[in-house]
């Protein structure tokens, strides 16, 4: 009677010994809870002002929040918060550039009024026999030798130009270098000396002759990572004149930093057909380039033979927007034949529907050749002050400046 009394003792005590070790598991598991609240709330951050960059990343990520960061010019230290507002799982944040470096832009000339020269050309011919001026390969220079036209890339570069899109121009967004001026390169025609096609290379893709415009842009690419090769090939219904690579050759094209735009359907000159047939002209051209790269192409028209050459003729109007075969089309933009460089596109007189190019071909520097073109560009040419973001330009042109959002930046030029 006396071992069951202590078997029943030893049972009792044990219960209340699981019984406490279950009290104070929970209680621990409880003040850990709180804690872990209590550090949560502690490390909730609502403002970021004066934070570091890395340290609102960090943050950022830790707490699994969208990060959106802008930047500007300001007296507070460069990578610092200037202002940050936070909502639901996104911050937002402004961060400081530091202070904006007048003294660069006048050592540099930054002028981001100056005229930007879009460069025309037609057919790239790998020849070195011929009886024209410089590169030309007929009298009035509308094709150029392969040499010569890696000899305008050179030129382009060595004169401290970067190319980049034309749609981009159009838009407004300038991407060069701080000090550097855009340049924009443009093929009419779809020419299969742009693009010709010599076989495929060991993975399958295209081979393209050295010697032919892309073959040329793409070696100047490999040697040249900071020229930011780029072109635009306006295309009529022949394509690249290809047939057996024609689409392959379009995809390739803006799988590989290129743009393709509308020549018409048969390079029409707009001058002498009328409305219906204008439509269709760019409407029908437009829904070829659709079928093949879908929403790839640029709303751009390069009109063929400059033609009409006002815009108050009956037809232009069709030219930037119309139907054709029930569905609707808008082109952005036109370019004229020219002769010269244009405008800046945050020129108050900018008018992307109508816009001039430069023939790339040689005339002893007479009459707006590339010579004569480039040595007016000397004097009042595109720089760039390296930020997307801003417009910067000397105090005495902020009269011409267009409205925008941008961030506008003057100066006053040295004297």
């Amino acid at each position: 009677m006396k071992r069951k009394i202590k078997v029943k003792n030893v049972i009792i005590l044990l219960f209340i010994v699981v019984l406490i070790i279950g009290v104070l598991v929970f209680s621990l598991k409880d003040k850990k809870e709180t804690n872990k609240n209590n550090n949560d709330q502690e490390e909730t951050i609502t403002d970021f002002k004066d934070m570091a960059l890395s340290e609102v990343e960090e943050y950022a990520n830790k707490k699994n929040f969208e990060l959106e960061v802008t930047y500007q010019y300001s007296d507070i230290e460069k990578n610092k918060v200037i202002s940050s507002k936070t909502l639901d799982q996104k911050i937002e944040i402004v961060v400081s550039k530091g202070a904006i470096p007048y003294q660069e832009y006048k050592d540099k000339n930054v002028n981001e009024l100056g005229e930007v020269p879009i460069m025309m050309y037609h057919g790239i011919v790998d020849t070195t026999e011929n009886e024209y001026t410089g590169g030309n390969v007929d009298k009035d220079g509308y094709n150029r030798t392969s040499n010569a036209f890696l000899e305008d890339l050179e030129f382009y570069y060595e004169k401290g130009y970067r190319m980049i899109r034309l749609s981009d121009y159009v838009n407004g967004k300038i991407d060069v270098e701080l000090g550097f001026s855009p340049i924009i390169l443009t093929f009419d025609d779809g020419n299969a000396n742009n693009f010709k096609v010599i076989g495929r290379n060991e993975d399958g893709s295209l081979k393209f002759d050295p010697k032919s415009a892309i073959g040329i842009l793409e070696s100047i690419k490999e040697k040249y990572k900071d020229f930011n090769v780029t072109a635009t090939f306006f295309l009529n219904s022949s394509l690249c004149n290809q047939p057996e690579y024609d689409e392959e050759i379009i995809k390739w094209l803006v799988s590989n930093g290129y743009d393709v735009g509308n020549h018409t359907t048969n390079h029409a000159n707009f001058s002498n057909i009328d409305t219906t047939k204008t439509q269709e002209v760019v409407g029908k051209m437009y829904n070829t380039l659709e079928s093949i790269i879908p929403g790839k192409y640029v709303n751009i028209v390069a009109l063929p033979f400059g033609s009409p050459y006002k815009k108050t003729h009956t037809n232009y109007p069709y030219i930037l927007n119309g139907e054709y075969d029930g569905k609707a089309y808008e082109t952005k933009a036109a370019l004229r034949v020219g002769w010269e460089s244009e405008l800046s596109p945050f020129d108050s007189s900018f008018d992307p529907t109508f816009l001039k190019r430069c023939r790339a071909y040689d005339n002893n520097g007479k009459d707006f050749d590339i010579e004569m073109n480039f040595k007016l560009l000397d004097k009042d040419r595109y720089i760039s002050d390296g930020d997307i973001d801003t417009i910067v330009v000397p105090r005495n042109l902020e009269s011409k400046l267009k409205e925008t959002d941008l961030n506008v930046i003057t100066y006053e030029e040295e004297k």
